[in-house]
């Protein structure tokens, strides 16, 4: 679902990605590394929101080098960025309508979708409130449900459980381990709980380049993560 050859991403006059070679399929895996690491920039670009400066890159089987291809992708794709915003003025519903929207959907179905998406973030209460009255991990929650409103089959989340409390952190495991089968998943996260929880392997990431790919219990006995970055 993910196949990358020597992927360099640039930003302004830094390297965010040097040279990284990953092969992801179906299931949940992890991108850890410490701040700067390039987890954001590689995210962004396995998104098509930006384009790597060098190398090959192919997605859901799919070059995104090519507009139309380019358009294939981003209908099968979920997309949660680190700094997720919305209008302050719609509601819950409208927002991830709107995500729909963007994506393409046809009408048929959608609103089932919108509903659908919105109760497995457990906001079904929640979904005729403005996004400016949601709190921080409500919003977190929204960006969730938009993310999964197409039912993707390459699904990015950038720290999507920022703000969440451990109730609302263990719904997200579960879903992504009910996701897993089906998509391909990968998400950026500074906690360890996430990974142990519901991630088939993990990918290191360390002043721009890739310095461990694995399983948890790999990383475990490689002295985790702190070894691996230090």
């Amino acid at each position: 679902m993910i196949s990358a050859t020597r992927l360099t991403v640039r930003n302004r006059r830094t390297t965010a990605i040097d040279s990284l070679t990953l092969q992801l399929g179906s299931g949940v895996h992890a991108l850890l590394g410490p701040n700067g690491a390039g987890k954001s920039s590689l995210l962004r670009v396995l998104a098509t929101a930006a384009g790597p400066a060098e190398g090959e890159l192919r997605l859901l089987d799919r070059d995104p080098y090519r507009p139309a291809e380019r358009l294939e992708i981003r209908r099968r794709l979920g997309y949660l960025p680190q700094e997720f915003g919305m209008f302050r003025g719609f509601t819950v519903r409208e927002c991830v309508g709107y995500a729909a929207w963007l994506k393409d959907m046809p009408r048929t179905g959608t609103s089932d979708a919108v509903e659908s998406a919105v109760a497995r973030v457990g906001l079904r209460g929640n979904t005729d409130t403005k996004f400016a009255k949601l709190s921080g991990g409500e919003k977190r929650r929204v960006g969730i449900a938009q993310a999964l409103v197409n039912e993707p089959k390459l699904l990015l989340l950038d720290e999507p459980t920022a703000s969440l409390d451990p109730a609302e952190r263990e719904r997200f495991h579960t879903l992504m381990r009910e996701l897993a089968g089906t998509t391909t998943i990968l998400v950026s996260t500074h906690l360890m709980e996430d990974v142990n929880a519901c991630c088939d392997s993990v990918v290191v990431l360390d002043k721009a380049r890739s310095v461990f790919t694995g399983t948890p219990e790999e990383l475990r006995l490689a002295g985790g993560y702190s070894s691996v970055v230090g």
